[in-house]
């Protein structure tokens, strides 16, 4: 019970609380402080912190960094279960995908293989993008590199208010996944056979 104090805590430290309730998709809207008219730059570098914080947090409460995962696009929720057996659900969207092989990035408002009601986050910075003219968060598919994709991925953590982001492994290519809410549990002990 204190590890969740103390997360709440963190959270609100970062800025999390706001924001308008999560609707059915998960997707939130930031009521902010009119941080969205600091200069690009400062909002990515703002991002990048907030999200370090963030991140180091889920890695304190769940172990983050090394729970396996997997998301349903279906239910649009991501399952992360820590190697203690923790189980934490959130929902879920994808912001976009990174190719290790030929160094390209796609967002997920233009990826075929993503549910479009899970494209709701990347639709956001889309629009941040277009309304300041910022071709990366406009153009649907570019060579860049892991670090541009994490700066993006930080960038629309914040423009939304959500409550983190994780790259996950897939083959060759790594998904990039904004979260909302956490609900942790116990991982359920399989029933032995007699």
């Amino acid at each position: 019970m204190r590890r969740l104090f103390v997360f709440s805590i963190l959270l609100i430290l970062a800025g999390c609380r706001d924001r308008k309730p999560e609707t059915k998709t998960g997707v939130t809207v930031n009521t902010g402080d009119k941080e969205d008219e600091l200069p690009h730059a400062t909002m990515v570098a703002r991002a990048m912190e907030e999200l370090r914080i963030k991140t180091a947090s889920f890695d304190r409460l769940f172990q983050l960094g090394r729970a396996d995962w997997q998301l349903d696009q279906d239910t649009g929720i991501i399952e992360f279960t820590s190697p203690k057996g923790l189980v934490a659900t959130a929902p879920a969207q994808i912001v976009g995908s990174f190719n290790l092989d030929d160094k390209t990035w796609l967002w997920s408002w233009d990826n075929p293989s993503v549910e479009p009601a899970l494209t709701a986050h990347a639709k956001l910075t889309q629009r941040y993008g277009q309304q300041r003219g910022i071709p990366e968060l406009t153009t649907r598919k570019m060579v860049t590199t892991e670090e541009k994709a994490w700066e993006m991925t930080a960038l629309t953590c914040k423009l939304g208010g959500y409550q983190g982001a994780y790259r996950g492994p897939a083959g060759q290519t790594m998904v990039f996944i904004t979260f909302g809410d956490v609900q942790l549990q116990k991982q359920k002990q399989k029933q032995k056979r007699r």
